[in-house]
């Protein structure tokens, strides 16, 4: 989690906190199955796009996921493939699901989180010009 990605050409630590709604709070994680199956899902998909799951957690009515990503994805980007892949494949694979025209709100919360405070880096870019 505060380890620092390296790929050729970037060195980045991205921590992001999602959390994110079904379609009217619907409490479709009351369902062990359909919450279990959104979990493989969204392991799936950030293997796929280089992603490492630091925490994944459901409640009855939203998602909570903890996030290790590389700098090529925004986070809208993110949820875009997160959300639009689970939706499809649940209400494909949940009947009681199908009926929905979409699973997802098309808002979320997203927060970073890193190893060094925000403060600490306010001081370290101030006292840049002052090191000699």
């Amino acid at each position: 989690m505060n380890e620092y990605r390296r790929t050729n050409t970037t060195v980045s630590l991205l921590n992001y906190h999602f959390v994110f709604c079904p379609r009217y709070r619907r409490r479709i994680f009351l369902r062990s199955d359909v919450e279990m199956r959104f979990k493989e899902l969204v392991k799936e998909i950030c293997e796929e796009i280089q992603i490492e799951i630091v925490a994944i957690e459901c409640d009855q009515d939203h998602s909570h996921m903890f996030l290790h990503a590389l700098p090529t994805l925004s986070p809208a980007d993110i949820m875009a493939k997160i959300k639009g892949v689970t939706s499809k494949k649940l209400r494909e694979e949940f009947p009681h699901l199908q009926h929905l025209p979409s699973l997802w709100t098309r808002s979320y919360f997203v927060s970073t989180a890193g190893n060094v405070s925000s403060e600490t880096i306010k001081r370290y870019v101030e006292n840049q010009k002052k090191r000699n």
